[in-house]
């Protein structure tokens, strides 16, 4: 069972489904979905549409440099059958998983790194802006360190509107 890529988004095509265009040059492109498919033919580029692995590689949210994809690439060299080589290469693909899932999480980990102190500014900010609805007013009258200092803003009143007939 052959599991293709799809040109657009980098998806696995699974056998039976998706669409395959070939190009009058032969090239062969497969698409996992008719939304690929479709984006393909408006000529949009999958590094610029945010939901592609190309886009999230490209701006550096996905991995893009790491030796657990080279057992991933595509090989057409066919090999002679052998029970103890197939065996070894099963426990290895478990294995290498495993690094790819750790690799992973610790680059992510490390996306994410300055995403709490930012959301703990974010959150004291919002809470400094309305401390009014987290305390209770009878407290913030006994503490006035709790509230905002009050402007005093001088408002002119408005002239007193003479009896003028609406012109029309």
């Amino acid at each position: 069972m052959r599991l293709e890529k799809c040109w657009f988004c980098s998806s696995t095509v699974y056998p039976g489904h998706g669409i395959q265009f070939v190009r009058n040059d032969a090239k062969i492109f497969r698409f996992c979905r008719s939304k690929c498919h479709k984006n393909f033919k408006m000529k949009r580029n999958p590094r610029k549409v945010k939901w592609t692995k190309a886009y999230r590689r490209l701006h550096g949210k996905d991995m893009t440099q790491d030796s657990t994809f080279e057992f991933e690439r595509k090989r057409n060299r066919p090999e002679r059958y052998d029970r103890n080589l197939s065996e070894n290469t099963l426990k290895a693909i478990k294995k290498i998983d495993k690094v790819r899932v750790d690799r992973e999480a610790r680059h992510h980990a490390l996306r994410m790194k300055g995403k709490k102190a930012k959301e703990q500014r974010e959150a004291a900010k919002e809470l400094e802006q309305g401390i009014h609805m987290v305390k209770a007013p009878a407290v913030l009258e006994k503490e006035p360190s709790l509230t905002l200092p009050k402007i005093k803003v001088k408002v002119s009143r408005p002239q007193a509107e003479e009896n003028h007939p609406m012109e029309e």
